[in-house]
């Protein structure tokens, strides 16, 4: 029965290591996100306006 041992200890520091990425990658997306606010603000573009005169 100690066969069984290790397999279920690997398997629970697989899941262990999972969670810890997936923190890390939610940790990283929340510091580089954009507020929506900034993504759907209307910035006036007046460049073709140069080349109409």
């Amino acid at each position: 029965m100690q066969g069984d041992e290790p397999t279920s200890r690997d398997k629970q520091g697989e899941a262990v290591e999972r969670e810890a990425a997936k923190q890390r990658l939610l940790a990283q997306a929340e510091a580089e996100r954009v507020p929506v606010e900034d993504t759907t603000r209307a910035v006036p573009d007046r460049r073709w306006r140069r080349d109409q005169r």
